[in-house]
């Protein structure tokens, strides 16, 4: 047998550069780079290896966390068929990560984290960085990547690369199965020499496959369609990823079901179709939430019926409703006592149609449906267009974005008030160009997930808009996008604090209590004092990127169109209405209040609450028990 003597940190790298994957009969290279920062724990050893293979791009970034945001917003923008792979050294460096791994996972992205680990040999411990445990010596910091990952494993012998590594790969390109996969290297181990088979670095083609749906599930999901009066279809993430919004665009406009949109499918048909009638849940409009209310069958393609997307058990409402899920993942297709179509998103839309063939929604549903979309365009229409004054309200601020982008161009988003708003207001026009993390929601994920993809698509222009408390979190990667020449464009809004929880802590009877960016009261000893001035222009200017003010609406649109000129990234920086906000439209989000306390605003929150709680159900009957 034919073999290579090389490190193990060479063979990886070299393992990484022959992998790829072919969807379609499309193939294409499945690692872009390498991500992450050097420390004791890698420098010597994937270190050197990167240094030995410049043909796989080494990116140095300035938090490991944002690294691995990085590399999910590649993966995400790429539909999953392309992803980095993230190292750090060993300890905080590796933990930093693992908030990435959680997103990574919860949003079904594929992303390699290579983390230093302690040495394998143990004679020298404890290491600097080394957490020891009285009772084993077989555990460390990076055993916290086991519940984040969806395959774990360390290093301990050169030889566990042989089949550790395709079964990393297994995961990472799994449809039903992706998500964070850790592969723990003890920094001897990475340095250390093996003779390793040269078929481990041959050229690999993984194929993404199409899984078609069993024909006695199918046949109840099509018997389920023709006997429903109001259906609705809630499409997911898993559209996009399937690249199946032209299918999508083709079954919705034969039968005539709408469709409604979660966070991560928000864009699996353009605004403008006719059966989109966008978000749906407690982010979601009045359109999509009144039928979803009425709806008697639920078709889920793609989601994973997150508290948003359901209104936490509410959104539903019909008393005979059933679902039908359609999702290559069992555990999600199951989910809500469907009838479960465990098969690709794509393959499955196209049998529908094919099946479906002279099935049409009556004509009074359509004509219901056409009515409350053209009441939800003119209410759009009404929050851009609010002319609030001096500064704009938030809405306004979105109005602004979307006037100014491009039909192609992606928006990007993750945490705060921002995320509900712009799931109601932000019209969608292609696949791809709504980009929000919301199953984790993480601060900090918004300006590495653009960066991630505008490295995607270089050709897409790249808006981002955060809040100022997600900016005071991460603003490190601004840094990077210099340094790789990525040109983003970012409103960033100063809310003096966290409007989002601000709002909710109100909504609660609490005030806003703990939620404002104040200066602690010499004279009360409280956080009531003064506001903070924070210079965010300044700030951004002092790395490297290029800053702008907009005091009002006429200022903000003239620095969007300033911005789409400059050739590096750009923040524009605007101050917005406070309490001018977009309303709920007949939606609930479950946070739960204090059933005792002194605070009568929280009593009388606590009393709603309850009476919130009556309209939650429990989704228990199948399909075939309406039969």
């Amino acid at each position: 047998m034919k073999t290579h003597r090389m490190t193990v940190a060479q063979a990886i790298v070299t393992f990484l550069k022959n992998q790829h994957v072919e969807r379609d009969g499309r193939q294409q290279a499945f690692f872009s780079g390498v991500l992450g920062i050097f420390g004791h724990g890698n420098v010597a050893g994937l270190g050197e290896a990167l240094l030995e293979n410049p043909d796989l791009p080494y990116i140095l970034v300035r938090n490991e966390q944002a690294a691995v945001h990085i590399a999910s917003g590649y993966a995400k923008a790429s539909n999953r068929l392309r992803t980095f792979a993230c190292t750090s050294s060993i300890g905080p460096g590796a933990t930093n990560m693992i908030t990435g791994a959680a997103l990574a996972t919860i949003n079904r992205l594929p992303v390699l984290l290579l983390p230093g680990d302690i040495f394998a040999r143990r004679n020298v411990a404890p290491v600097l960085q080394q957490l020891e445990s009285p009772s084993t010596q077989d555990i460390g910091v990076n055993d916290c990547f086991k519940p984040v990952s969806r395959y774990w494993d360390r290093i301990y012998r050169p030889e566990q690369i042989i089949t550790a590594l395709p079964e990393a790969m297994r995961v990472l390109t799994s449809p039903s199965d992706c998500g964070a996969v850790t592969l723990a290297l003890p920094q001897d181990v990475q340095a250390e020499a093996f003779d390793f088979p040269a078929a481990l670095f041959e050229r690999r083609v993984w194929l993404i496959r199409r899984p078609q749906p069993d024909r006695v599930s199918f046949e109840r999901a099509t018997m389920a369609v023709t006997r429903s009066r109001k259906p609705l279809i809630v499409a997911g993430g898993g559209v996009l990823f399937s690249e199946a919004s032209e299918a999508l665009a083709a079954f919705a406009s034969r039968s005539g079901i709408p469709v409604a949109e979660t966070q991560a499918g928000k864009g699996s048909l353009p605004y403008d179709h006719p059966q989109c009638v966008g978000a749906i849940g407690a982010t979601g409009n009045l359109a999509a939430n009144r039928l979803a209310g009425e709806a008697d069958l639920v078709i889920g393609i793609g989601t994973r019926y997150a508290d948003f997307t359901t209104a936490s058990m509410t959104a539903f409402q019909n008393p005979d409703v059933r679902f039908v899920n359609i999702n290559t993942a069992e555990f999600d297709a199951c989910k809500v006592a469907a009838l479960p179509v465990v098969a690709d998103a794509r393959a499955t839309l196209e049998a529908l149609t094919a099946a479906l063939r002279t099935h049409k929604v009556s004509d009074a549903y359509a004509a219901q449906i056409a009515r409350l979309r053209q009441d939800w365009e003119a209410e759009v229409d009404r929050l851009f267009h609010l002319n609030t004054q001096p500064k704009p309200a938030q809405s306004e601020v979105i109005g602004a974005m979307w006037e100014a982008a491009g039909p192609r161009d992606v928006l990007v988003s993750a945490a705060g008030s921002h995320p509900g708003d712009l799931h109601k207001l932000w019209r969608t026009r292609a696949p791809n160009g709504y980009h929000l993390e919301y199953g984790y929601s993480t601060m900090g994920y918004e300006i590495p997930g653009a960066l991630g993809a505008k490295l995607a698509d270089p050709s897409r222009e790249v808006y981002v808009f955060l809040g100022d408390g997600t900016y005071l979190m991460m603003p490190s990667e601004i840094v990077t996008a210099v340094q790789e020449h990525i040109k983003l464009i970012i409103v960033l809004v100063d809310n003096h604090g966290f409007a989002s929880i601000g709002g909710l802590s109100r909504s609660l009877g609490m005030g806003g209590f703990g939620t404002t960016y104040r200066e602690r009261s010499r004279a009360s000893g409280k956080m009531d004092g003064a506001l903070l001035q924070v210079d965010y222009a300044a700030s951004v200017r002092s790395l490297g990127a290029h800053a702008l003010k907009a005091g009002s609406l006429k200022e903000l649109k003239a620095a969007l169109e300033e911005a789409k000129k400059m050739d590096r990234l750009t923040v524009v920086v605007v101050e917005t209405q406070p309490g001018v906000g977009v309303p709920g439209y007949e939606s609930w989000w479950d946070v739960a209040v204090a059933e005792e306390s002194q605070i009568p605003e929280v009593r009388q929150a606590r009393a709603d609450y309850v009476e919130a709680r009556k309209r939650q159900r429990y989704h228990l009957g199948t399909v075939e028990g309406k039969d």
